[in-house]
C-alpha cells in the first residue's frame, strides 16, 4: 500500500517504501553490498542498455539510497533525485552534467565559501567559467548570459548573507533565455520548495539539517522534471548529442520511456561512474532516521532562531544582527515572506562592537554551543567564517559573500530557548 500526500510530515515518513518484501520489516534495511545477482544475461544486458532500470553495482545504485532519493523527490516535487557522497560532490556534479570546458554558470555572489572556492578556482581550472553577480537585482543573471552559458546558481537563503534569493524572479529570466535555475535548498528544508516557484534543479547537503545528527556527510540532487532540454539543445549538447562515454546514448531520447529524467539519469550513469562520489548505504540509512523528523526539526529551529536573533537585536554590544525577517530593506523582507513558510530557518548572524577579537573572544567562551564547522545540527553550533569556512577566500571575495572580520554565524539548535539564551549571555558579557 502507497501513502499518498503532499504533506511534508507524512512525505518524510512514508515516501518510497512501506516494507520489506522479504522480511516484512518496517524500518529501511541496510543494503551493505557492492553488487547483486543477475536474472540471466539478458536482464544483465537490459539493465546496461537502461532498456530497464534496477540494481547493478551501489557505486550505481543501491536499495537503502534509493529509498532516500526517492523520499527527497516527493518532499521537493521533484521526479527523481541522485544521493552523493557529500554537498560539495552535489554542487559540482549539477554543474559538471550540463557544462564543459569553454561553457560558463552564472552564479549568486551569496555563497557558502566552500562552493565559492569550487566556482571561482576549481571550475576555472578545468576551463568553466563562473560569473558571479549580486542577487539583488535580478536582471543582472540575464545582462551575463550569453550563448555559452548553461546554468544559473544560487542558495535559497544564502549563509552569510541571509537574504532569501529571488527564485522566481530570477527562474523566469531563465526560462525565456533557456537556462535553468540550479537551487541550493540546505539551508531552508520543508520551508521553501524552489521547485513550486521556477527552479530546475534542487541540490542538498544532507549533512546539515536533513540529516541534524552531525554523523554523516553526504549530498543529493533533484531533478524536477519541469526543463524542456530537448527545445534547447544547442545549449545543452551533452544531453542532445551521442555520448561517446555510453555507447552513442542522447540522453533525451534514451530515458523517454521513463519520464523527464534526463538529467538526473546521465548524472547516475556517466558522473557517479566515473568520478564515484557515492553515499553510502549506511549514510543514506542514517539520513532516512534525521528526514523523518526534519519537518518537526525545522520548525523548532527557526522558532529558536527568531528568538535569540531578536534578542541579540537588543544587546548594547551587538552592532549588527543578520536574519530574515530583520533585513531593513523592503525587498528582501518581501522575499523571505514570499518564499518561506513556517519559519524562517535556523541561522543568525551578528557583529561585536569590538569586532573580530571580540568575536573571537565570545567563541571561546560559549559554554554549551559547539565551535565546529557545520551548520543544521539539532544541536546549537557557532563559528568564525572569516578564519574558517571562508578563510580562503580574498577579503574582497568575503565581503562579497557576506563576510566581514567581526561576523559571527550562528547555528541555533533545538535547546530550550533558555539554556540558549544563557549561554549566549555570559559569552557575550565575557566579550564586551
Amino acid at each position: 500500500m502507497s501513502v499518498d500526500s503532499k504533506n511534508p510530515e507524512t512525505i518524510a515518513l512514508h515516501a518510497g517504501y512501506r516494507a520489506d518484501p522479504t522480511t516484512g520489516a518496517v524500518a529501511v534495511p541496510i543494503y551493505q553490498t557492492t553488487s547483486y545477482q543477475f536474472d540471466s544475461t539478458e536482464h544483465a544486458a537490459n539493465l546496461f542498455a537502461l532498456k530497464e532500470l534496477g540494481n547493478i553495482y551501489t557505486r550505481i545504485m543501491n536499495p537503502t539510497v534509493d529509498v532516500l532519493e526517492q523520499r527527497i523527490a516527493a518532499l521537493e516535487g521533484g521526479v527523481a533525485a541522485l544521493a552523493l557522497g557529500s554537498g560539495q560532490a552535489a554542487s559540482a556534479f549539477s554543474i559538471q552534467n550540463i557544462a564543459q570546458s569553454g561553457d560558463n554558470i552564472i552564479s549568486s555572489t551569496d555563497l557558502y565559501g566552500g562552493t565559492w572556492n569550487l566556482f571561482a578556482n576549481t571550475f576555472k581550472a578545468m576551463g568553466i567559467e563562473v560569473r558571479f553577480v549580486d542577487p539583488a537585482e535580478p536582471k543582472a543573471f540575464a545582462e551575463a548570459t550569453d550563448g555559452k552559458t548553461r546554468a544559473y546558481y544560487a542558495e535559497t537563503l544564502p549563509n552569510p548573507k541571509l537574504k532569501v534569493f529571488p527564485i522566481a524572479e530570477v527562474a523566469e529570466i531563465g526560462h525565456k533565455l533557456g537556462v535553468p535555475l540550479i537551487m541550493d535548498n540546505t539551508a531552508c528544508p520543508v520551508l521553501c520548495r524552489p521547485l513550486d516557484h521556477g527552479a530546475s534543479i534542487v541540490i542538498y547537503s544532507t549533512t546539515k539539517y536533513i540529516g541534524g545528527h552531525g554523523t554523516s556527510i553526504g549530498g543529493l540532487v533533484v531533478d524536477g522534471g519541469n526543463f524542456d532540454w530537448e527545445a534547447h539543445s544547442e545549449r545543452f549538447p551533452m544531453l542532445n548529442q551521442p555520448d561517446p562515454s555510453y555507447h552513442g546514448a542522447v540522453w533525451t531520447e534514451a530515458v523517454k520511456p521513463m519520464g523527464p529524467i534526463a538529467y538526473i539519469i546521465k548524472m547516475r550513469v556517466t558522473l557517479l561512474r566515473d568520478l564515484g562520489a557515492a553515499m553510502s548505504p549506511f549514510n543514506a540509512f542514517m539520513f532516512l532516521q534525521g528526514l523523518e523528523t526534519v519537518p518537526l526539526r525545522i520548525r523548532e529551529h527557526s522558532k529558536n532562531a527568531a528568538t535569540v536573533a531578536n534578542f541579540l537585536s537588543k544587546r548594547d554590544d551587538v552592532t549588527t544582527v543578520i536574519y530574515p525577517t530583520l533585513h531593513a530593506d523592503k525587498e528582501s523582507k518581501a522575499r523571505t515572506a514570499k518564499y518561506l513558510s513556517g519559519g524562517s530557518g535556523g541561522l543568525v548572524g551578528f557583529e561585536l562592537k569590538g569586532g573580530s577579537e571580540a568575536g573571537r573572544a565570545f567563541i571561546d567562551s560559549l559554554g554549551m554551543h559547539y565551535h565546529v564547522a557545520n551548520i543544521g545540527d539539532a544541536r546549537s553550533l557557532a563559528i568564525h567564517p572569516a578564519t574558517t569556512t571562508h578563510s580562503q577566500l580574498t577579503p574582497e571575495e568575503q565581503v562579497a559573500s557576506g563576510v566581514t572580520d567581526g561576523y559571527v554565524r550562528l547555528s541555533v539548535g533545538i535547546e530550550h530557548i533558555d539554556d540558549i539564551l544563557t549561554d549566549l549571555s555570559q559569552a557575550l558579557d565575557k566579550a564586551s
